[in-house]
């Protein structure tokens, strides 16, 4: 009788060597007991399609995806859900049976998960949500907004066009705001949310004026490093209720990881620890 393969999993992108889901990925495994590994693999772009043809024929179950390439596997793939194909871009790739490629999108679960676990009282319905930035965060946070039933999105980023191309995508829920003005779209908002890399360790600073915020109003930032991002700190200081990033990191795993290794894992003061520890 052979023996079971030893299933296998991982993150593609360049680079990797950042990437907190290694860490993530090997505590659930020790937790539940499960006889597994999960890879971080910096495959160039030029490689990328041969590097995702070959793994699940060197035991891989899936990976997920990362900069730069979460829009290039959907070319990739043969099956593409109808959530990655909105937001334009896949985080997850499970490997099946059949050799086909599955190419999934859980960031935008992940967000509102982690919205509605550090947040309890949040509701979609409290009033327009302030997104600032127009990248691909942004893309899967919009999606998850319309999706739950925020009625009213207002949208700024640095370069207008690609707000406004948002905006032509997503439909008239969103609200377009310039740059210089995207302090004054915070007044009216009940969740603010920053997709945008500002106040990232080693990027530039979040320097939108928030004179105007509501102190009703929950504010999260996707950025996790630091932890305590200044928008973050400044929106405590007015008595806004904030959930931090890393949530967002822990949730959109978990599917995947169920995918893969067959358990659903749980997000927990453990987890977050395991995380942060690295």
């Amino acid at each position: 009788m052979s023996e079971q393969k030893i299933p296998l999993a991982g993150v593609v992108g360049s680079p990797v060597s950042h990437s907190k889901s290694p860490a993530l990925h090997a505590h659930w495994l020790k937790t539940y007991g499960i006889r597994g590994h999960y890879i971080p693999m910096d495959v160039a772009y030029d490689d990328l399609k041969e590097a995702i043809r070959t793994l699940p024929r060197l035991g891989f179950v899936g990976v997920n995806v990362t900069i730069p390439h979460k829009e290039a596997v959907l070319e990739i793939a043969d099956l593409v859900t109808d959530r990655a194909a909105l937001i334009g871009a896949a985080n997850t790739l499970i490997f099946r049976k059949d050799g086909r490629v599955h190419a999934d999108n859980t960031d935008g679960y992940g967000f509102i998960e982690n919205l509605r676990h550090g947040a309890p009282n949040w509701r979609p319905d409290a009033g327009p949500a302030a997104v600032i930035g127009a990248g691909g965060a942004a893309r899967a946070v919009l999606a998850t907004l319309i999706e739950v039933g925020v009625k009213e999105i207002f949208l700024s980023n640095r370069t207008r066009s690609r707000a406004d191309s948002l905006r032509s995508e997503f439909g008239t829920r969103i609200k377009v705001f310039d740059w210089v003005q995207s302090g004054n779209m915070l007044d009216d908002a009940a969740t603010v949310i920053n997709t945008s890399s500002l106040g990232m360790v080693g990027k530039p600073d979040f320097r939108i004026p928030l004179d105007g915020l509501n102190k009703k109003a929950v504010v999260t930032d996707l950025v996790y490093a630091p932890l305590k991002t200044t928008l973050l700190k400044a929106a405590e200081e007015m008595g806004c209720q904030t959930v931090d990033g890393l949530g967002m990191l822990l949730y959109q795993a978990a599917p995947a990881f169920e995918r893969w290794f067959g358990v659903r894992p749980t997000v927990d003061e453990a987890t977050r620890k395991a995380v942060l520890s690295v």
